[in-house]
């Protein structure tokens, strides 16, 4: 297919499997888990990630990121610790920055001491303090920008350019950007990941995650996720393929929304900071202007003031829904402390900044100012029980 199409046509029709049959529209979903094996050219099993609808969306997604090959797993988790664990061994050492999502972290604090794997965190992720960290003994890099929950902002062509100096494998989590702000491949990136649950997907309906790089890394992370067996199943499969039809339109949306709401936000004195890459008074923002296109994601945190009650704000939004995980077509919000870092200790929260009083907030593709409606009555309403 041509190579200049466009995002929104790269969604909608790459990757496409014909339906030789009735001539539909949509692709047709094979959900066989046995395929014949004499007389063909490939030997087809799920947990080889190469079923037809397995294999059309790893295209397409590696079209999106522009990486020569892609593989769909079962979850981000699965995706993140196949290609971490692809790569490091016993004795090995990665470099990581500290402000990463939970469950990251739970994995590389409560696994890779049984594996005998060194690691060593970044405080400020700036491409000087990884270098202080590597060791003889380094191989991988690993990145999530913008971050999980606090939404900071790391230099991605900066950092593989150092993994690059070093001899390293430089990893991105490029999960709350989507391929639609952030295209790290095309700034150095080895390998990017994405749990696809949330942007991808954009439903709330849907566990995947996703995985682009090389065909010579893909190659090397295909031999331990056939062990692993954290495939997709194609029903899901067809169902992602559906819902990055419309990333591009969705993601736009949510771009507009975020920034309309994190400007009004910083305004409000119940508000104490709030935490959203677009915003001039963000720290990073420069960076994050210069490294991300298009907007600066649907994903922002806030931290209450004292005044007002974290539980009874929540309680009052009638219209934002207080729930886990993120990115849907419809706002949802949280507190970190409890759901998506709550494996860390009280202690690993207060190192990443990361008090009872945020709260994290992915925006929908509602209404601009139905949202912020809803976010100033519960203010109000939570104010008057504090």
């Amino acid at each position: 297919m041509n190579k200049d199409l466009g995002f929104n046509t790269v969604c909608t029709h790459f990757g496409e499997l014909e339906d030789t049959q009735f001539k539909g529209a949509v692709s047709p979903i094979h959900i066989s888990t046995s395929y014949a094996f004499e007389d063909v050219a490939v030997k087809r099993y799920p947990r080889y990630f190469n079923t037809p609808n397995q294999e059309a969306l790893n295209k397409k997604i590696a079209r999106l990121e522009h990486g020569e090959a892609a593989l769909v797993f079962g979850s981000g988790m699965a995706a993140i610790s196949t290609t971490l664990l692809s790569f490091l061994k016993s004795g090995d050492h990665i470099v990581l920055q500290r402000n990463l999502y939970g469950g990251t972290l739970n994995l590389v604090l409560k696994e890779f001491d049984r594996y005998a794997i060194e690691y060593s965190f970044v405080d400020i992720p700036t491409p000087k303090a990884f270098e202080e960290k590597i060791q003889e003994n380094t191989k991988l890099i690993y990145i999530e920008t913008p971050s999980n929950p606090l939404l900071k902002i790391t230099d991605i062509t900066a950092i593989a350019a150092l993994a690059k100096q070093h001899q390293l494998i430089s990893v991105i989590d490029n999960t709350f950007a989507s391929p639609v702000n952030q295209n790290p491949i095309l700034m150095g990136i080895d390998i990017v990941i994405h749990s696809a649950t949330k942007y991808l997907g954009g439903h709330s309906d849907i566990l995947a995650g996703a995985v682009i790089a090389s065909q010579t890394h893909i190659d090397t992370i295909f031999q331990l996720g056939i062990n692993f067996g954290g495939n997709l199943s194609d029903l899901t499969v067809w169902m992602l393929d559906r819902s990055i039809k419309t990333l591009g339109l969705r993601v736009k949306k949510q771009n507009e929304n975020a920034k309309k709401i994190a400007k009004w936000l910083n305004k409000q004195d119940a508000i104490s900071k709030v935490y959203y890459p677009g915003l001039k008074s963000h720290p990073d923002h420069d960076l994050a202007k210069k490294q991300m296109k298009g907007g600066f994601g649907g994903m922002l945190s806030f931290e209450l003031d004292t005044t007002i009650n974290v539980t009874a704000f929540l309680s009052s939004l009638t219209l934002i829904k207080s729930s886990m995980s993120l990115a849907g077509v419809e706002s949802t919000i949280l507190s970190p402390s409890k759901t998506s870092h709550a494996l860390l200790s009280e202690e690993e929260r207060s190192l990443r900044g990361i008090s009872d009083n945020l709260l994290r907030l992915s925006v929908g593709i509602e209404e601009k100012k139905d949202l912020i409606k809803d976010i100033k009555q519960a203010l109000k309403a939570a104010k008057q029980t504090s």
